[in-house]
């Protein structure tokens, strides 16, 4: 598929066809694709935990999902859960580094925090190949009231903190309408100022 049509086609998919599931090719494809994305300092510090296993995603849902929604139940159907980890530790230690000319670990150092920027990039690449392979995609947050239950229930060391889910499966014809369809897109010259402000 040509990149600007991968652009055009990238939604976030809120329901999926729970009875097709995802070639595992596909979904290597897309954690390929996660992992290629930039990372300062070369720190590699982003992890993926995939959940396939019908087992293993219903105790997710157990442990990270609130009230039932309509949301929830189109969410629920995914055949593929993604779960994006990051270490801030990794960037700091990596940072500290001879080669990076810091002497101390001092987060304060940073213009942002690169360990979330990081992750949100390796999370796009992971939305973007999920249109390649004609997967639908959905990135998502876990109720922060709920990431030590999800942290326990995987074995998630404590340095990773969680940045969001991305749900994967085939879309289900009748998807569930998002923010787009009640929000407007801000016009190119709201979002883009050339030169000055």
């Amino acid at each position: 598929m040509e990149f600007g049509q991968v652009l055009r086609r990238r939604r976030m998919i809120r329901s999926y066809d729970d009875a097709r599931p995802v070639p595992s090719q596909a979904i290597d494809a897309v954690l390929a694709a996660a992992l290629r994305a930039p990372s300062a300092g070369f720190t590699q510090g982003v992890s993926l935990l995939v959940l396939t296993g019908e087992t293993d995603r219903e105790a997710f849902w157990q442990v990270a999902a609130e009230a039932d929604s309509a949301w929830l139940r189109g969410m629920r159907s995914a055949p593929v859960l993604i779960l994006v980890w990051t270490s801030k530790e990794a960037y700091l230690d990596r940072y500290a580094e001879p080669d990076k000319g810091w002497i101390d670990r001092d987060p304060a150092r940073w213009s942002a925090p690169y360990w979330f920027v990081d992750a949100g990039m390796a999370s796009m690449a992971a939305l973007l190949s999920a249109v390649d392979q004609e997967l639908g995609a959905c990135f998502f947050g876990i109720p922060v009231d709920r990431i030590g239950a999800v942290r326990e229930a995987y074995e998630v060391p404590a340095s990773e903190l969680s940045v969001g889910v991305i749900s994967l499966g085939y879309q289900r014809s009748a998807g569930i309408a998002g923010s787009p369809a009640r929000r407007p897109r801000k016009t190119t010259s709201e979002a883009i100022h050339r030169g000055s402000w």
